[in-house]
């Protein structure tokens, strides 16, 4: 997206803004979706967000400048992205036994992951021999194929006896999930100086290519969830997730200086490492600590966080890349993770 919108003459504040408004559409309609899937159950809301996010995508080609279209498909997209991620994961966490969610989480999340490098190695192929257009047909068929198979899915009941659940707000403000409400808003955060600027990275420097940064990142989360996914829950989902902050730390250290397609690739791992284990254990303690009447709602909450991410992380590192350079940018981000990680250690009393 941020190739394309670069094409349309967006420099890297715009591109930020652009992203924004997706999030902040996303977040805008997390409040009623949450309290949508506690109400009426999660395949409906799968379906509707499945046909959206077809709609969507097959839009991008019309997209001519960046004009008010512009803007008008991506909050689109971004209530597609909203329900269609949230839907799925709290259907999953549903799916799981309570004592290997954590593993079943981040077994569950390569799903999400291993697109990340078959999308970013095959946009460059698309790129190299066709246009944006040709992409966003690509995108639209894949989008309707993920449609097709959501279609067998069907709600899992809660049991008997669980305590009744208080809406949106009351998930939002209780205390054990205060502190990972925090945490997750700033790896969230850190997350869009990949996610938004590698590709304006290797345009602006030459160096490697979006495939090869996302081919590593997802290969090095891949194998660790294959093989450790038991981890967090054998040593403690807290114990583990302090190394996994630390990694992600490192790939944006590593990412700051990186001047060749071997370092690029060596950040891309290390970052991988650390969102493998990050992204699960605190998707597992946001599950274990809400009740499984407000699960919906929780859910939302945690995934909207991506979308706030976003709106903070766009326009903020996009400013400090056009002031001070992309090796500043990740430095940044690095530093966030780690203090942001200090803070929820200080804070977080619950044992876990």
């Amino acid at each position: 997206m941020s190739g394309f919108l670069h094409e349309l003459g967006a420099d890297e504040v715009r591109i930020g803004v652009i992203v924004s408004v997706t999030a902040a559409t996303a977040i805008l309609w997390r409040p009623p979706l949450g309290t949508l899937m506690d109400a009426r159950g999660r395949r409906g809301v799968i379906l509707a967000g499945g046909v959206l996010n077809v709609l969507v995508c097959a839009l991008y080609p019309t997209v001519r400048g960046l004009g008010p279209w512009l803007y008008v498909v991506r909050a689109a997209h971004g209530v597609a992205e909203a329900t269609l991620f949230t839907a799925l994961m709290t259907h999953a966490a549903d799916l799981l036994p309570p004592k290997r969610r954590t593993e079943g989480i981040g077994l569950y999340g390569i799903s999400g992951l291993l697109p990340m490098s078959l999308s970013g190695v095959l946009g460059d192929v698309i790129l190299q021999h066709g246009t944006y257009a040709d992409l966003f047909h690509v995108s639209t068929a894949f989008a309707l194929a993920s449609l097709l198979l959501s279609w067998p899915l069907r709600d899992v009941r809660h049991p008997a006896g669980e305590l009744p659940g208080r809406g949106f707000l009351a998930a939002l403000g209780q205390r054990d999930l205060l502190p990972l409400w925090f945490v997750g808003l700033v790896f969230a955060t850190a997350l869009t100086a990949q996610f938004t600027f590698v590709k304006t990275f290797v345009l602006a420097t030459g160096i490697g290519s979006v495939g090869l940064f996302f081919t590593a990142y997802s290969i090095a989360a891949i194998i660790l969830r294959l093989g450790f996914a038991w981890v967090p829950e054998r040593v403690g989902p807290k114990r583990a997730l302090a190394p996994a902050l630390a990694m992600l730390a490192v790939g944006y250290v590593l990412l700051a200086g990186a001047a060749t397609p071997s370092a690029i690739a060596v950040a891309g791992a290390c970052a991988g490492l650390g969102h493998g284990f990050t992204f699960p254990i605190l998707s597992g303690l946001v599950v274990e600590r809400a009740r499984a009447t407000e699960r919906g709602a929780a859910t939302s909450i945690f995934t909207a966080l991506f979308d706030a991410g976003a709106l903070v992380g766009g326009p903020l590192l996009g400013a400090i890349i056009r002031d001070v350079g992309y090796g500043a940018m990740f430095l940044c981000a690095a530093g966030l993770v780690a203090l942001g990680g200090l803070a929820f250690f200080a804070v977080d009393r619950p044992a876990s």
